[in-house]
């Protein structure tokens, strides 16, 4: 025998015994040798195949390590479309559902109830065995080819040992919360901004052009659903799944069958105990028929099944003490306090601060320092302090009370008509950075690389003083500051070159005008067309934009009654910002039609889709009406999808208005 060929029979050997102590360690949680003696097998592998490039099959675990980088991801049209559930938030809802799935079939039906992994949902296709094409959910049409990263996946199988012609799964892809707390430890430790959430980090993880850092992310997959499949056939859901895992897939765990309403019940209260302690994070449970064949007969809606469910585990709360109140100044001026607490995890992440909103909130509330509170995460992101457990008040709590002056710059603070008490002092230095920091950012002037920690840096180093002071700054000015360099340096002013052009709508918006979003500065610098007409605006012609009121009106005329605000905007000319609106319509096509966006599109941000609908003639509106003529539907469409087919308007996909607009 050649030393090819023993070479090439080693290496055989090596994949099948790599594969199998994989599938131990990762699927079985049952590993039979050390970390050491697996990796000896690894790099050997890896080695063979360097030196023999002829037999690296793209089955072999060295390809979970990652690839070259991509320029995008394709597209994927789904074959069988990747669909989401209703959503129930009661038992009585269960109940319910269970009585008109009973009602449907004329008898009692047996149920599959999964947990619901809080995760990214993804296609796993398999051709005679070997796993050929992953891709994301998307709109459930198309998605986006993540083929290379899924690779990095370990629970992932690369090869069946059941060879079937055709084979799609459906599963989560999630990051663990071990996997998250070492990600965001170390991006706390490089000064870079953490992930909010485990979801939102492994939705980031697996969208990187760049494979080998999807592999350094330590995402995982359950498995949950079979979307097609050839030569073999299965009665019911759960024989699927058990398949599924004989074949070395991760499937769903805690899955089990029930009959009645109160069976599921008592299993969604039973793995709702074990949310804590489970090592990845779950947002609710899934209650489905087994049996296929009545999957059928009850067919679906027009975007969801009628056979099936989600139910939403209500928002985590969890008791800790407040040990402090805290003031943290805003770009507008506003004191907002912020309770300090003992460090507790909730939905995901340690807590150690929430916000408290204002004075009303905690005298409503009667919260002082000392007492035992619960906290919660609104929207599963942002901490807040839900009630006080006045059981466990000591005798010692504090009574807070706002103060008087600013504790940034010391001067008198007020409290407006809004709840909100606010600081006089327009140089105070907390309003300034944080200003400074709202101009720079992304949906603003977008400065890459001015985020807080720089912005702060800048200030310390009496570099930056105000806004204008950004386009003064110089290379030799920022090399020589911490964390920066020659590199940084030249990165950083060519970024504040570019967003001189950001044009006048994200100039606006930059600005941090009271009440003035996004959207509300885009359509001020359609109306006005440059910033010197804007200054000069009267309440009635502002009034008159759509979806302007007096309040919106009142801050607009306020913010350029000031003569610093003139001086400032004279300012920014002189460095050279450009001060005018931009229309660039590359045609007519939309002219006279209104699109609503509504739900997560594949590729494109709210802000992009509308570009393209105003780059056409266009026009995007925030509300569903018998007077729109299209609505752009998502993953996660809600309410505005729903008055939609009600009102009969046309629905399209992302896919669609791209075509439509010939992009």
């Amino acid at each position: 025998m050649t030393e090819k060929q023993i070479a090439q029979k080693r290496i055989s050997k090596l994949k099948e015994t790599i594969t199998y102590h994989s599938r131990l360690y990762y699927i079985n949680d049952a590993p039979e040798i050390s970390d050491y003696e697996y990796d000896k097998l690894f790099y050997e592998l890896v080695a063979l195949e360097e030196k023999y490039p002829e037999f690296a099959s793209e089955d072999s675990p060295t390809k979970r390590v990652g690839g070259e980088a991509l320029d995008k991801f394709e597209k994927v049209t789904h074959t069988v479309r990747m669909g989401s559930l209703s959503d129930v938030f009661s038992y009585a809802e269960i109940e319910d559902f269970v009585t008109k799935t009973e009602t449907a079939l004329g008898h009692q039906p047996c149920f599959s109830v999964e947990p619901k992994i809080d995760g990214l949902s993804v296609s796993l296709v398999y051709e005679n065995g070997k796993f050929m094409i992953g891709s994301t959910r998307g709109d459930g049409i198309t998605g986006e080819n993540v083929t290379e990263n899924l690779k990095t996946i370990k629970t992932i199988p690369l090869s069946l040992s059941d060879a079937l012609p055709l084979l799609e799964v459906r599963g989560e892809v999630y990051m663990p919360k071990k996997s998250f707390d070492a990600l965001n430890a170390k991006r706390e430790e490089n000064g870079e901004p953490l992930f909010a959430n485990p979801r939102n980090a492994a939705a980031g993880s697996l969208r990187q052009l760049d494979s080998k850092i999807t592999a350094s992310r330590g995402l995982d997959i359950m498995i949950f659903n079979i979307q097609q499949i050839d030569g073999k056939e299965f009665t019911a859901h759960s024989e699927g799944l058990d398949y599924l895992e004989a074949q070395g897939f991760h499937v769903i765990p805690f899955r089990t069958k029930a009959t009645t309403a109160a069976e599921i019940i008592t299993k969604i209260e039973e793995i709702g105990t074990l949310r804590e302690s489970l090592p990845f994070d779950i947002d609710g449970i899934v209650i489905k028929c087994d049996n296929l064949q009545e999957r059928t007969e009850i067919g679906e809606n027009t975007s969801t099944p009628k056979w099936a469910i989600a139910y939403k585990y209500p928002p985590e709360q969890k008791p800790t003490e407040l040990l402090d109140i805290v003031i943290q100044v805003g770009r507008t001026g506003v004191l907002t306090p912020k309770a300090i607490l003992a460090p507790v995890r909730l939905a995901g992440t340690t807590v150690s601060a929430a916000t408290l909103h204002n004075i009303d909130f905690i005298r409503e509330r009667d919260i002082r320092i000392g007492d035992t509170v619960y906290v919660q995460k609104a929207g599963d992101i942002i901490p807040e302090v839900v009630s006080v457990e006045m059981k466990n008040r000591k005798d010692d709590a504090v009574s807070y009370e706002m103060p008087t002056v600013c504790p940034s710059c010391g001067e008198p603070v007020v409290k407006d008509d809004e709840a909100a008490t606010r600081c006089t002092n327009a140089n105070c230095p907390a309003q300034l950075e944080r200003s400074i920091t709202h101009f720079a950012s992304r949906d603003a002037m977008d400065i890459d690389g001015m985020g807080p920690a720089v912005v702060r840096l800048l200030m310390n180093e009496n570099l930056v003083k105000n806004v204008a002071d950004i386009y003064r700054l110089r290379a030799e000015d920022i090399k020589e500051l911490d964390r920066m360099g020659e590199k940084s340096a030249k990165k950083l002013i060519k970024a504040i070159e570019k967003s001189k052009t950001a044009g006048l709508d994200r100039l606006i918006y930059a600005l941090g005008i009271r009440n003035i979003g996004e959207k509300a500065a885009k359509l001020l610098a359609q109306t006005f067309g440059n910033i010197d007409a804007l200054a000069k605006a009267t309440a009635e012609e502002l009034i008159a934009i759509d979806d302007f009121g007096e309040i919106t009106a009142e801050c607009v005329i306020e913010y350029f009654s000031h003569p610093q605000t003139l001086a400032f905007i004279e300012e920014l000319k002189e460095c050279g910002v450009v001060t005018t609106y931009a229309t660039e319509k590359a045609d007519n096509i939309f002219e006279g039609m209104t699109f609503v966006l509504t739900g997560t599109l594949p590729t494109l941000s709210r802000d992009a889709a509308t570009a393209i609908i105003e780059k056409h003639g266009g026009k995007a509106t925030s509300s569903v009406s018998s007077k729109t003529t299209y609505v752009v539907a998502g993953e996660k469409a809600g309410s505005k999808l729903v008055k939609a087919q009600n009102l009969g308007v046309k629905i399209i996909d992302e896919e669609t208005l791209l075509k439509m607009a010939g992009e």
